[in-house]
Parts: structure tokens; C-alpha cells; sequence
């Protein structure tokens, strides 16, 4: 089964608008689900990462209801099936 990536509006110009791209099976990583949506939407990973190749600050990345954050960041493992979402960090508050 392909992995599923939602993309947000934010990065939709990357993807021809599209909100989810598929991905082919046996993607093992967060890391390659990154490089493989980047061959198919050139520049986004750029957008998603910092120059030293983490996650950029305000970007969070989940497979499943996981945040890779809080488990092992880029190295966490993708099983065919997943969805892996891209959601920008909201800021603000009552003020």
C-alpha cells in the first residue's frame, strides 16, 4: 500500500494544490518519505527542513497520531499505509 502524505495549504503550490500526495510502498523512514515527496514535488523537503537537514522549528511532522518529535525525529519508522501529515506550528495566544 502507497504512504499518504497530507500536505498543507501552506505547501500546496509545491504539490499542483494538491492536499495529499501518494507515495510508492517501502518509504522506511520519515527521512526517505521526505526525499521521495520532494522528487515528486521539488523544493518542498526545503521547506520542511533546515540547512542542517532537521526539521525546521515551526514545522511538525506525525505518522499517524505520532509526533516524530517524540520519537525518533527523521529515523522514525513508516510502514506501508501510514499517513504522514506535515502541520505547520500555530503561534499566538490570548493577548
Amino acid at each position: 500500500m502507497a504512504v499518504t502524505v497530507r500536505i498543507p495549504t501552506i505547501l500546496r503550490t509545491y504539490t499542483d494544490g494538491r492536499a495529499e500526495v501518494e507515495l510508492q510502498p517501502g518509504v522506511p523512514t520519515v527521512a526517505g518519505v521526505l526525499e521521495a515527496l520532494d522528487a515528486q514535488a521539488p523544493g518542498i523537503s526545503g521547506r520542511v527542513l533546515d540547512d542542517s537537514g532537521a526539521l525546521r522549528r515551526f514545522v511538525n511532522v506525525y505518522v499517524g497520531d505520532e509526533d516524530v518529535r517524540f520519537g525518533d525525529g527523521l529515523a522514525t519508522p513508516v510502514e506501508d499505509g501510514a499517513q504522514v501529515s506535515i502541520i505547520p506550528a500555530v503561534a499566538g495566544g490570548a493577548g
